[in-house]
């Protein structure tokens, strides 16, 4: 490839970018706002999901794994345990002054309730779309994946 081409690619990928990103974050916008109403805050839903994908998590590896301070973990984890979200597990038989976390049922209620209010609100979104453009979306959906890996 030649150095023409490449800074050709460079433009052609800052083009797209600049086309995407705000596309991206408007969607973003309103994904949240159907959240809205389940009165949990961004910060909560983002941890109870991490939680709920590694159940028996430590606090001090969900603050490494969200690249929050443990004093600002510890905070929010003590808030979304007294609103009934988590639950400290039993301790590990290795370190016995460590517990894990876990999702309750009215956490993972919540969270259902959220991702089926979301997935409601695009679906609804997308039917509005031609299905020539539902298959652009549709091809667009692994290179998008890969991008956010």
């Amino acid at each position: 490839m030649s150095a023409t081409d490449r800074h050709s690619e460079i433009e052609d990928a800052n083009a797209l970018a600049e086309a995407l990103r705000p596309a991206l974050h408007r969607l973003y916008r309103q994904l949240r706002r159907e959240s809205d109403d389940a009165g949990l805050s961004p910060l909560h839903g983002l941890l109870l999901v991490a939680i709920m994908r590694q159940p028996g998590i430590g606090v001090a590896e969900l603050a490494r794994m969200e690249k929050l301070r443990g004093p600002t973990i510890s905070g929010h984890v003590k808030a979304m345990e007294r609103d009934g979200l988590i639950a400290r597990s039993e301790p590990d038989p290795g370190d016995r002054r460590r517990n894990g976390l876990v999702a309750t049922q009215k956490g993972e209620e919540i969270i259902r309730s959220l991702k089926q209010r979301r997935t409601d609100w695009l679906a609804s979104e997308l039917v509005k779309l031609s299905p020539r453009q539902r298959d652009a979306i549709r091809a667009a959906i692994e290179p998008l994946m890969e991008i956010g890996q």
